[in-house]
């Protein structure tokens, strides 16, 4: 199975759980064995590649500038790109932007995903049940993937991930594991960096940087 086979299941569930008038954002970046793969919660409106009009790539966080502090931070984006991205207005980034985000992005050997991906126009929470919906998906995207670490952004991400109870504040660095189709997986949960959480970027980018440097020393 290839990643893109899931797009259509994301379709039917963006028409189910979604604004109708939006696109789903699927997923971007290193698809073959990454380093981290990072989870976040859903897409919102903000995402350019939202709407009708865009013709590339729907990946997350396209059009916008916070979470891109936060790889250029644990060192996933370079320096350049990063520079580019923060002088950007939203509508002034294109599809042949957005495909040079996301080739440092595969350079880097990262992934990013949501858990649901069912577009809002804002940035309204979403009730456990709608992200479960999501779960057998999201599985199918680590199987395909295979990831060597997992890091998940947020209370809500991390538990119904780990299907346990899940503060980020007091299991900072700490190993989680979860097997997928008979494979064990280490998940980290830490802060989730945007929105409200922005005043938490430094320390989830402290606990991102500890995390990948403690696996690379294990190779």
């Amino acid at each position: 199975m290839n990643i893109k086979d899931l797009d259509k299941e994301y379709d039917k569930l963006q028409k189910e759980y979604g604004d109708k008038n939006l696109h789903s954002i699927y997923n971007g970046g290193c698809e073959n064995n990454p380093i981290v793969c990072f989870i976040f919660m859903n897409p919102t409106g903000r995402n350019i590649a939202s709407y009708d009009t865009w013709k590339s790539r729907r990946s997350p966080w396209i059009g916008t500038k916070n979470i891109w502090k936060l790889f250029y931070k644990i060192d996933f984006l370079s320096p350049k790109i990063y520079e580019e991205i923060q002088t950007k207005k939203p509508q002034e980034w294109d599809e042949k932007f957005a495909e040079k985000v996301y080739e440092d992005v595969t350079k880097h050997k990262y992934f990013i995903t949501n858990l649901g991906k069912c577009n809002q126009l804002d940035a309204r929470p979403l009730p456990n049940t709608v992200y479960k919906q999501y779960l057998e998906l999201l599985y199918k995207e680590i199987e395909i993937i295979n990831p060597k670490i997992i890091i998940t952004f947020g209370n809500q991400v991390s538990s119904i991930l780990l299907n346990q109870n899940i503060c980020v504040s007091k299991c900072r660095k700490r190993k989680y594991t979860k097997t997928i189709n008979k494979k064990e997986y280490e998940i980290y949960p830490t802060y989730y960096p945007v929105g409200n959480g922005m005043r938490n970027i430094d320390l989830a980018a402290e606990d991102i940087k500890h995390i990948i440097k403690s696996k690379l020393k294990e190779k």
